[in-house]
C-alpha cells in the first residue's frame, strides 16, 4: 500500500500534498519535531518525533519504501529515501532521483563548504512562488501514480 510521508518542518506544500493523497486515498504522515497543529483529516496522522537534530529525517528514513512518496526538501533525506525504493518530491515540484540526486549531494556539500569558507556567503535563493506550488501539484500528482504503480508492480 502506498503511504505519503511529509517531511513537516518549513514545508510549504502541505495542504496540496494532502489533496494529491486525499485524490488517491493514501494514508499521510506529517513528521515534525513539534510545533505544528494536527490535521483533523481522516487519513492524516501527526507524527512528533522528539528534539533533536534529523529525529524527524529518520523516522520518515526507516519507514518510506518502494511504492513509498515523500515531500522534503532536504537531499540527504532524499537519498535515504531513494535508496530505500521510495520517490521523493521537492516543494517546488523537482523530483528527486537515482539519477540525479549524487550531483544534488554533492552540489549541497560544495556549498557548505563555501559557506563555512565565507561567512559573507549566506543563501537564501528566490522566495517560494505560484509556479512552485503548481510544479509541485503537478509532480506530485505524477509520483504518487508511479508510486501505486511500483506498489503493485
Amino acid at each position: 500500500m502506498t503511504t505519503l510521508f511529509i517531511d513537516a518542518d518549513a514545508c510549504p506544500v502541505k495542504d496540496e500534498a494532502i489533496k494529491v493523497a486525499d485524490r488517491h486515498k493514501l494514508k499521510i504522515y506529517i513528521v515534525s519535531n513539534g510545533g505544528l497543529r494536527p490535521n483533523p483529516h481522516p487519513l492524516v496522522e501527526t507524527i512528533v518525533v522528539p528534539d533533536g537534530p534529523d529525529i524527524a529525517d529518520q523516522w520518515i528514513a526507516d519507514r518510506a519504501k518502494k511504492g513509498d512518496v515523500v515531500v522534503t526538501g532536504d537531499i540527504p533525506l532524499a537519498s535515504r529515501c531513494i535508496e530505500n525504493g521510495a520517490r521523493v518530491v521537492r516543494h517546488n515540484g523537482e523530483v528527486f532521483t537515482p539519477d540525479n540526486i549524487g550531483n544534488q549531494l554533492a552540489t549541497r556539500d560544495l556549498m557548505t563548504d563555501l559557506r563555512a569558507a565565507d561567512p559573507f556567503r549566506q543563501g537564501g535563493g528566490r522566495p517560494f512562488s505560484k509556479a512552485d506550488r503548481s510544479a509541485f501539484l503537478n509532480s506530485m500528482e505524477t509520483e504518487v501514480r508511479r508510486a501505486l504503480q511500483d506498489a503493485t508492480g
